[in-house]
Order: C-alpha cells, then structure tokens, then sequence
C-alpha cells in the first residue's frame, strides 16, 4: 500500500501512522483507521488519517 494516495487507503484497514510529534523521528504508531481526513486523491507525504483511538497523523509509506 501506498499511503500517498487516497485510493489506496480505506476506513478499516490497519496501518501505521507518523503523528505530528513523530515527523523529526519518523516513528510510527500502528492503529486501525476511522476516518480520512485529506480530501485530494494525493499528497506527498501521505494521506492524513484518524484512528478509532482518536490519534491523528499521515499514513507512513512502506
């Protein structure tokens, strides 16, 4: 999968997500996906997505 674009990410899948506070680390928090947040069908550094335990962040490449 390919967490640039929105057609590839999908309420219910599981993934893992780089938060804000991450973006220098590029840690990464796994979690399954509630809701999409970014509207274009793209976007460099990944679609910005909500988890169900309500934690929000962009979905990391792999």
């Amino acid at each position: 999968m390919d967490g640039r674009y929105r057609t590839q990410v999908q309420a219910g899948s599981e993934v893992e997500i780089i938060l804000k506070k991450d973006q220098r680390t590029g840690n990464t928090t796994p979690g399954i996906i509630k809701d999409l947040l970014t509207k274009s069908s793209y976007h460099p550094h990944g679609i910005k997505v909500r988890l169900k335990d309500g934690q929000v962040g962009r979905v990391a490449n792999r």
